[in-house]
């Protein structure tokens, strides 16, 4: 039997999935577990027990072999995908020491003593203190240190969720540089872990032994262990390929290969990707991500809680879809949709500011959402279309952002995550940018991008521009509504580009006032 298959582990925010591709991209099976996003001991705290990620990849893997006709021994090899930024502190005997601090987690650690010497003094000059401050105040590293000494000084590894999974899976303490996105001494210009003299080290206080390997995607990993085969049904032996975190893998399992086309996320962080050969900085030291290709960058804007409020509005202002959907038996979501087609483009002049979470640098790290232009026409649904509209706004600047700083025009659109499932959603992003818009052919684009990864390190595709080309295809085009398109347009360039500028100095006084958001320098 040829071995042609690929088992892909997309461990995302809200589920677990174990999928199986072929090397034209189809989705053969797949097996999902929803996951218990976090649990929260206080206000702010997000986490989650390492060993109810292992145990639900486990139960996904197992679930497949029963459900699905594809036999083990078609399977060529496998790769991982998880969500970012989650932290795991592991012993010596690489069990957990405390529950993983989730991507979601809002705490912060203040009176930290600022970064010295040159470095601190460059800082200054160049006005970028309290950026670093507040990478400082975010790092979970330091929180840790702080207030659980005690756990910092038995951590004999620091590892992000897909390093741990790595470790369940092969037995080794390594990661996919790939999936390096957090607060971690990382230097994501050479793709290494940071020189001993940066200020990276200074800021984290990790010590470089706690850290795991790196290996570059579509490397191997390893091989899946004796416990490993036991515990998730995978054949002990399969080589573990080498994928990206979660946005990278979306990427190129959108088919975003070149600088010209942006991929667009609407998912809990609603995000704007391209794809460069060349290191840029689309934002003072924020600086591109890895791309799930060894030798590429991939360049993102963040709306941090993108089409999370679409799940704010559904819980504050949606009760009685939600009693509608469940008298009909369908998604509240479903029901939610049906708001959007009894408003017309640009809901009545509402416009909406979607900086319900502070940024770094921009915007500033003293902005806050706003809504304005209310008048006696709106209701829920004009409030519902301007969230909508409001993120891809924000990510249209940050398209003008990353065209700026690249020099490199984005000529078309790709959009997965949950938000491109809605066909007004689409139509609606289409008109905003203007540009040609498509769905990619499958959702699982997170997994695809790990499955394009384990696909060329297998030898199976040749380079990846084969793979993306066999692999990803178009499944519908939305094309921009020009009339529509001139009607946003207006409304983005004289309206909503205008609001923080106009809006800072009120976000300070309420700062200056509030205390929140929280000063860092």
């Amino acid at each position: 039997m040829a071995k042609d298959l690929i088992l892909a582990i997309d461990n995302g925010t809200q589920s677990v999935r174990a999928l199986i591709f072929d090397l034209r991209g189809n989705l053969l099976h797949k097996s999902s577990v929803p996951l218990k996003t976090y649990f929260s001991r206080q206000p702010g705290w997000a986490e989650q027990d390492p060993e109810y990620y292992w145990e639900s990849l486990s139960l996904a893997c197992n679930n497949l072999w029963l459900e699905s006709q594809v036999k083990k021994d078609a399977i060529a090899g496998m790769a991982l995908t998880t969500q970012r930024a989650t932290m795991i502190n592991l012993d010596k005997e690489g069990k957990p020491l405390r529950p993983a601090m989730v991507w979601l987690d809002q705490r912060r650690t203040s009176g930290l003593k600022p970064v010295g010497g040159l470095w601190g003094m460059a800082f200054k000059v160049s006005r970028m203190s309290e950026t670093v401050a507040y990478l400082q105040a975010e790092a979970e590293s330091n929180w840790i240190r702080t207030n659980q000494p005690d756990i910092w000084e038995k951590t004999y590894k620091f590892l992000f969720l897909s390093g741990y999974l790595t470790y369940r899976l092969v037995g080794r303490y390594a990661d996919s540089i790939g999936c390096q996105v957090g607060y971690v001494p990382f230097d994501y210009k050479k793709k290494c872990w940071a020189s001993s003299w940066n200020w990276k080290w200074q800021v984290t206080k990790i010590e470089p032994d706690m850290l795991p390997e790196l290996i570059p995607p579509a490397d191997i990993m390893g091989k899946i262990t004796k416990k490993a085969a036991q515990d998730t049904g995978i054949p002990e032996g399969l080589p573990l390929i080498a994928a990206a975190a979660d946005k990278a893998c979306e990427v190129i399992g959108s088919g975003c290969l070149e600088p010209n086309i942006g991929c667009l996320s609407y998912g809990t962080t609603a995000t704007i990707n391209t794809t460069h050969k060349k290191y840029i900085e689309a934002i003072p030291l924020i600086p591109p991500y890895p791309s799930a290709v060894p030798d590429a960058y991939s360049l993102e804007i963040q709306v941090y809680r993108g089409y999370w409020m679409v799940s704010w509005f559904k819980e504050e202002f949606a009760h009685l879809e939600q009693q509608i959907a469940k008298e009909r038996g369908v998604e509240v979501e479903t029901i939610i949709e049906e708001l959007l087609h009894k408003v017309q483009p640009g809901s009545m002049g509402l416009i909406l500011q979607p900086y319900w979470s502070p940024g770094i640098k921009v915007p500033g790290p003293e902005a806050k959402g706003a809504v304005i232009g209310f008048g006696d026409v709106h209701n829920r649904a004009h409030l519902y279309r301007a969230i909508l509209e409001g993120v891809a706004y924000a990510l249209r600047e940050g398209k003008e952002r990353e065209e700026k700083r690249s020099g490199v025009k984005i000529t078309s659109l790709r959009v997965s995550g949950g938000g491109s499932q809605s066909d007004t959603a689409m139509q609606l992003t289409a008109d905003i940018f203007g540009l040609h818009t498509a769905r990619p052919h499958i959702y699982e684009t997170s997994g695809l991008g790990a499955a394009i990864d384990a696909a060329v390190g297998l030898g199976l595709h040749r380079d990846f521009e084969k793979a993306v080309k066999d692999m990803t295809r178009v499944g519908r085009y939305f094309e921009p509504n020009l009339k529509t398109h001139r009607i946003y347009d207006k409304l983005y360039n004289r309206v909503y580009k205008q609001m923080y500028n106009k809006l800072k100095p009120l976000y300070e006084e309420i700062r200056s006032i509030t205390g929140y958001p929280k000063r860092f320098d």
